[in-house]
């Protein structure tokens, strides 16, 4: 099948909960809506910023619907999901429901628990799961800090070797950037590589990234929008302060606890996620007083995503 690189900023959104922990779907319509108002071009859901790990397979389709219902209407959003990786018979089904409900694609990481031993035994499981929804775009979500599957992504694709014709891609969560780059210069960049670490997002466009997967991307696309503005001026300097102040709030993940600060950020712009499920762990309010205060010292009015109505917002709550 032919299918059309993915451009810009894709967004790795949040599953909005209600504080007794159940899902809070109504929110998904205003989320899109400062996504798109914000430049960003799709969402990766149910990722690792999504939670899809302590999600149930219900729960990973109720989001996915939700999505779906929120954007359909506009071609040009693209919303993929990430179908896990653990059990291949419920990716399986999840994929078919993700192709029944009109999702842009399907995501695939690698099983944590029983790992694959190599990058054969990885073609051959996207293989199956690819073959599911053939007429839809299938990419790999390598993030072997979490799965623990250290296989380089230009063994993948060569023994893939054009044997899963809806093979679009790779998310590439990891800081291998001679591996990347081989995998954008195959076959004359036929594989869409989408780049995964925020962070690093400067060293990955001299590369030749043109789309990039991020969670900071949700509250800092005005942010990522002036360091690709930057770069593409040829204006060196100021790029790299951009991603030097990117990385100045990436580093208050660090300090307030990890990837559930991430939330923390999205309650400062109004759209009020809820909190992450265990095990991961949330901040107190107190925390979160500490939290705004640095935040701010960092200049967030300047760089933030620009908040959705807030009329929009609270039919969410």
């Amino acid at each position: 099948m032919s299918y059309t690189h993915l451009q810009g900023l894709i967004a790795a959104p949040f599953t909005p909960f209600h504080p007794s922990g159940e899902l809070n779907l109504a929110l998904i319509p205003s989320y899109y809506e400062l996504l798109k108002q914000n430049g960003v071009t799709g969402a990766f859901i149910c990722g690792s910023t999504g939670e899809g790990v302590s999600l149930t397979s219900k729960e990973k389709m109720q989001v996915a619907e939700a999505w779906a219902n929120a954007t359909n209407a506009d071609p040009n959003f693209k919303v993929m999901t990430l179908l896990g990786g653990t059990c291949i018979a419920e990716c399986k089904l999840l994929a078919k429901h993700a192709e029944q409900i009109g999702l842009y694609g399907v995501s695939f990481t690698a099983p944590s628990y029983f790992k694959p031993a190599n990058a054969t035994v990885l073609a051959e499981i996207c293989a199956e799961i690819a073959a599911e929804v053939p007429d839809m775009p299938f990419y790999y979500y390598h993030i072997p800090v979490l799965t623990g599957a250290n296989i380089p992504m230009y063994d993948l694709l060569m023994a893939i070797d054009g044997q899963i014709p809806n093979f679009a891609g790779i998310k590439y969560t990891h800081e291998d950037f001679m591996d990347f780059l081989s995998c954008m210069n195959l076959e004359q960049g036929r594989y869409d590589m989408l780049w995964g670490r925020d962070e690093n997002m400067l060293s990955a466009l001299v590369l030749g990234a043109k789309a990039a997967v991020g969670s900071t991307f949700n509250y800092l696309a005005p942010l990522y929008h002036k360091l690709i503005a930057a770069f593409e001026e040829r204006d060196f300097v100021s790029a790299a302060q951009y991603q030097q102040r990117a990385i100045d709030f990436i580093r208050l993940l660090g300090k307030y606890g990890g990837i559930a600060t991430g939330k923390a950020y999205m309650k400062l712009l109004g759209l009020t996620c809820g909190e992450f499920r265990l095990p991961v762990k949330n901040m107190t309010n107190e925390q979160f007083n500490s939290f705004e205060a640095d935040v701010m010292s960092l200049g967030f009015t300047e760089f933030r995503s620009l908040p959705v109505a807030a009329s929009k917002v609270n039919e969410g709550n």
